[in-house]
């Protein structure tokens, strides 16, 4: 991974490094005592950690009281061995023999902390992105594990952490935002009537939406979550200057004496000032925001700078491009100019 580009701080959780006292009990040699990897173990288990002999009470309260051999016979491996391990000899005796004649013991390096996540074993690996897209930078980071690692059975990896998020975060937005336009076009048809005019309110997405990705491409910002949240921030803003202007439109041409070009041309002079103003106040609020380098800056700056720049062109792009586009497609009938030609002869 260290080879992918824009892979940084890449390391692994130690998880080793801890010693550990492992006996292996001989079986073979056990039960020629007549002993079980039982009884040995309780005896480990007394010597080493101790074990309750009895309970003893002090007015209303009870303490267990613990019982274990001297700390000068276990601080060491050597004295471990020594252990006595109890049997009954012939004749109903007690014998003892030493702990290492019926087991192994050895000090070993063993795992220093178990990471459990679903109630099963991982090694955590980390890295940061610098310089490229999270998406883009774990695509490579996967081919290139596929071509040089080979994991034994029952091993796997798991992309988590941010990646996960994000993946989850697609997967959302890939229902929500289809969800939203279809909602977007049912509220418009009820309000218009027309799907032709439903579509043509819609007409100035696509300008914010470029104005978004130029505002990105300029700042040298990666594509996010917080990205992906601004854009669908847009799809609100531009829907509702469609609407203010359609409406006015419509206004505009219910009173009569205005063709469908100069009643368009009346709409986008009237309502320029309420879309201006509307834009340039979220963008002038956010700018901060879109501009800041400290802590909590790689959220809160995609989300900002997609908004600042979708709503300086989109709002622009909506005046000039989207009244032209309207008048295109709406109906060129003349007779709002011969209603008022007939109002006024009189």
């Amino acid at each position: 991974m260290d080879e992918v580009k824009g892979v940084a701080d890449l390391g692994i959780f130690r998880v080793l490094g801890q010693p550990n006292l492992n006996l292996r009990v001989d079986r073979e040699r056990a039960a020629r005592y007549g002993l079980n990897s039982g009884d040995i173990n309780s005896v480990v288990q007394a010597a080493l950690g101790g074990t309750q002999a009895t309970t003893v009470f002090e007015g209303e309260r009870q303490f267990a009281l613990i019982a274990r051999v001297a700390p000068e016979y276990r601080d060491s491996v050597d004295r471990v061995r020594t252990i006595k391990v109890a049997l009954q000899a012939a004749g109903g005796v007690n014998a003892y023999i030493p702990l290492s004649e019926i087991a192994t013991i050895t000090l070993d390096t063993g795992a220093s902390y178990i990471y459990h996540e679903r109630n099963e074993r991982f090694i955590p690996t980390k890295f940061s992105v610098r310089g490229r897209d999270l998406a883009g930078t774990v695509a490579d980071a996967q081919q290139q594990i596929a071509r040089s690692v080979k994991l034994p059975p029952g091993y796997r990896i798991e992309w988590a952490g941010e990646f996960e998020s994000l993946q989850q975060a697609k997967r959302r937005l890939e229902v929500i935002v289809p969800l939203s336009l279809v909602l977007i076009m049912v509220l418009l048809y009820g309000l218009f009537g027309s799907v032709r005019d439903s579509v043509l309110a819609l007409a100035g997405i696509p300008f914010a939406v470029a104005g978004g990705v130029l505002a990105l491409w300029i700042t040298g910002l990666n594509f996010s979550i917080s990205a992906a949240i601004g854009f669908v921030s847009l799809l609100g803003i531009s829907v509702m200057n469609g609407i203010l202007m359609l409406t006015y439109y419509n206004e505009v041409r219910q009173r009569g004496g205005m063709t469908s070009l100069e009643g368009m041309f009346h709409a986008g002079s009237q309502r320029m000032r309420p879309m201006l103003m509307t834009a340039l106040s979220a963008c002038i609020g956010l700018v901060p925001a879109a501009i800041s380098t400290g802590i909590g800056s790689q959220v809160q700056r995609p989300l900002a700078t997609v908004v600042v720049g979708g709503l300086l062109i989109g709002p622009l792009m909506l005046l000039v491009v989207v009244p032209a586009l309207q008048a295109i497609f709406l109906p060129r009938d003349e007779s709002g100019v011969a209603e008022g030609q007939g109002q006024a002869s009189p």
